[in-house]
């Protein structure tokens, strides 16, 4: 093993240019996979705030049966809470967020109906719901706020697709990168790899030493990674925490580190497929 290692490092540094190439690229891509995967866990927690928000407000006629409503809307498999508001509370709520209303009330009356406010499970079954209240008889009009989250859900979509992608072009590039670099060691090593197939020097034998030159460059990119991803987020969150302190951010240390261990063991894990694969290749040529 020792003298695998020490081949590895001596292939490293004899092509220093493909080394730092393939290093770049595999920083790069681990670097924006960890972003990609702290911004959408940052948004899908922002979205389930805000889902958890999101209610159905459906405005009610005088001679509506509001028990009635209230029983029906419950039994609803899609609501998980559901509240019948009186227009005098209504109209007292309203009062106080805008006390111009009192005096608009006590001229033409109370103008606000009784209000059946409910929550449901999904934000996706907010438009069932509203479109079954809506049917219901003694129901004036129904209002749900569901569109801006279904706008930020679609936006997180197209982001996270995106992000995936690129992240993925840039693993298959780093991929390569690996391919190639290994390739032109061995190459440049083709005499000494003759001598040893012709002493009895087994595949495996061989190509030792080039598979540690892969894990190691991946293990150095994912460390490195990690090591720019971390300190960054941190500054990022404490910065943003500052002029948006109700954001809900992921503080959770142990969550980054695990996301940082996954970009290691991902690195090593291309490093190795990609110096697998070269030197198997290289080999079936010499056969």
């Amino acid at each position: 093993m020792r003298y695998h290692v020490r081949q590895a490092l001596i292939a490293l540094k004899a092509n220093f240019t493909a080394t730092m190439a393939t290093m770049t690229t595999m920083i790069l891509a681990l670097f924006m996979l960890g972003a990609v995967v702290l911004l959408t866990l940052n948004v899908d927690r922002a979205l389930g705030q805000l889902e958890s928000q999101v209610e159905v407000a459906a405005f009610l006629d005088d001679d509506a049966d509001k028990q009635a409503i209230l029983t029906r809307v419950q039994a609803l498999p899609e609501v998980r809470d559901a509240v019948l508001t009186p227009k005098d509370r209504v109209l007292q709520e309203m009062t106080r967020d805008y006390p111009y209303v009192r005096e608009a009330a006590d001229l033409a009356g109370n103008p606000f109906p009784d209000t059946l406010k409910l929550r449901v499970s999904r934000v996706a079954d907010t438009v069932k719901v509203a479109q079954v209240v809506q049917a219901l008889p003694g129901v004036e009009s129904v209002e749900y706020g569901a569109s801006y989250v279904d706008r930020a859900a679609r936006t997180l979509t197209v982001v996270r697709t995106g992000g995936f992608v690129l992240v993925g072009l840039l693993l298959f590039g780093t991929l390569l990168n690996i391919l190639n670099a290994v390739r032109v060691t061995m190459y440049a090593r083709r005499g000494e790899i003759n001598v040893m197939r012709l002493l009895g020097a087994t595949g495996s034998f061989i190509r030792a030493p080039y598979l540690i030159e892969g894990v190691l460059l991946g293990l150095l990119g994912g460390l490195i990674a990690g090591g720019l991803l971390y300190p960054g987020y941190g500054a990022l969150v404490t910065r943003v925490g500052e002029f948006a302190p109700a954001l809900p951010l992921v503080r959770n240390s142990l969550l980054l580190a695990q996301l940082g261990a996954a970009l290691v063991g991902l690195g090593v894990f291309v490093g190795f497929v990609g110096s697998l694969f070269a030197s198997a290749r290289y080999l079936k040529e010499l056969e």
